[in-house]
């Protein structure tokens, strides 16, 4: 089974067609077809449907192993080339929307001090998609946040090995609107809030999973949702009363008919966490440094599937 058959594989599924997987891969149809054809000989079984196209029994369960191995592969090229290469004039910085601050803009800027030629990109992409992106090569350092218990890792999908590293835990809030009968009183606990109504914001607050997940209690049902990435576009729902959200405090001060509540329980945090494979001395080295206190120089850690990875602190 040959990566590039997988990947023509992987092409043609995703695109329902033989034609238009030849086109983005640079291939004539008939490449396509060969590479699915001794595929599908090593197999020994068929993969694809030819009319409509499309995964056959074998060829789903198949896909589910292509997109892991296929990223384990990329991630293998670029673990290597960094540890074999030269320090990039380019730094490809990824952060989820709430994980980038001041502080990272300030470090930042003393990376450019030191390296003034730098060709700095930022990349505000999801908590899931980040660690693979740092695993292929496409980002070199990545933000990542989201609610923990104290001094606790996130729980980032395994991707291969990359090391985790604490940059900053600030308290979460519940997020309501200013006349909330809540507003203004002690803290409630977070089960307490399980049948009120939440929004559904993935991009930058926990889902109701993660919160069923955090009191183990169930509720937590959206009224809305919002698939954006725009704090103040949730908030503006929060003031009118569209749900409640569970956010950095930070974020939520001075925020226009909003409400902060402090949770009580259980005990949980708003996280921030690096992530980077092996880094040659360069611009992303220092910027590890800067934002973790020198931890950056801490060995690569493999964090085992379905687990909290280890965490260099």
């Amino acid at each position: 089974m040959e990566p590039q058959q997988l990947r023509t594989f992987v092409a043609v599924v995703r695109l329902g067609s033989f034609s238009e997987a030849a086109r983005e891969l640079g291939y004539t149809q008939s490449a396509v077809s060969q590479q699915i054809a001794a595929l599908e000989a090593d197999l020994g079984t068929a993969v694809l449907y030819r009319r409509p196209v499309g995964p056959t029994e074998a060829g789903a369960r198949l896909l589910e192993h292509a997109s892991a191995l296929l990223l384990r592969i990329d991630a293998a090229r670029a673990d290597i080339a960094r540890l074999a290469g030269a320090a990039s004039a380019r730094l490809t910085v990824g952060a989820t929307p709430l994980a980038f601050g001041v502080e990272v803009g300030r470090a930042l800027a003393e990376v450019r001090r030191v390296y003034p030629v730098v060709d700095l990109t930022v990349r505000v992409l999801a908590q899931d998609a980040l660690p693979a992106e740092v695993a292929a090569g496409a980002v070199d350092v990545a933000l990542v946040d989201g609610p923990a218990a104290p001094s606790d890792p996130l729980p980032l999908p395994d991707v291969g090995p990359l090391t985790t590293l604490a940059v900053a835990e600030q308290p979460l809030a519940v997020a309501l609107p200013a006349g909330h009968p809540l507003a203004g009183r002690p803290g409630p606990a977070l089960a307490d809030l399980s049948a009120a109504h939440w929004l559904d914001a993935p991009g930058l607050a926990p889902t109701g999973a993660r919160l069923r997940a955090a009191t183990a209690v169930d509720g937590y049902r959206p009224a809305a949702r919002y698939l954006g990435t725009d704090l103040r576009g949730l908030l503006a729902l929060v003031a009118a009363g569209h749900g409640l959200a569970l956010l950095p405090a930070a974020a939520l001060a001075g925020a226009p008919g909003v409400a902060a509540v402090p949770v009580r329980a259980p005990r949980l945090v708003h996280r921030v966490e690096l992530v980077h494979g092996a880094l040659p001395e360069g611009p992303a080295a220092l910027l590890a440094r800067l934002l973790t206190g020198g931890a950056g120089e801490a060995q690569p850690t493999m964090r085992a599937p379905g687990q909290h990875g280890p965490s260099t602190r």
